[in-house]
């Protein structure tokens, strides 16, 4: 089990360095996020392997490997808890609250994919109807990015309700 990212520190960021955003801070979450759950993964006996990286404003750590399908559980919810405690991990470390993005197997990038198709198929009901359209309950992850899928549509989306159901209204004007 390994780091695969170069040892020399550096970390591909599409961020401008006057972007307001503290790419060492991320690359030390990533660092101490990448710690831990090569901690846990020791601890339960998993291989894999542990990409870090800088995406936009967050730290992101995904492992890769075989047979992690327990690290993810039935629609991602152990991904979820594993996620929360490595945001903690971090807390503990840096004393700052993380919004770093945890992902294991490519199941985040594979889902992202299919949510973003979610919110295209939300926009065309909404534009069809006339009216508000909304989505079955979500995780923030699936919310944002349904969000992303509809403010590239050119229109507009909000949250409602209160966790674990909260979901995604698409207005159509």
């Amino acid at each position: 089990m390994g780091r695969s990212e170069e040892e020399s520190g550096g970390v591909a960021v599409a961020e401008a360095p006057d972007s307001g955003i503290d790419v060492e801070a991320l690359e030390n979450e990533g660092d101490i996020a990448a710690d831990y759950i090569e901690g846990l993964l020791d601890i339960a006996d998993f291989d894999g392997d542990i990409d870090m990286d800088v995406e936009g404003d967050r730290a992101l750590v995904s492992v890769v490997g075989a047979t992690l399908d327990e690290l993810i559980g039935d629609n991602g919810e152990v991904l979820e808890s594993l996620q929360e405690l490595t945001r903690l991990a971090v807390h503990r470390a840096t004393g700052e609250r993380s919004r770093l993005m945890l992902d294991i197997g490519g199941f985040r990038e594979e889902r992202r994919k299919v949510l973003y198709q979610v919110g295209a198929d939300a926009v065309n009901k909404a534009k069809e109807s006339g009216k508000p359209y909304s989505l079955e309950p979500m995780t923030p992850f699936e919310r944002k990015v349904v969000h992303d899928a509809v403010a590239d549509a050119g229109l507009r989306s909000a949250s409602e309700g209160e966790e674990p159901n909260r979901y995604v209204v698409v207005d159509p004007a």
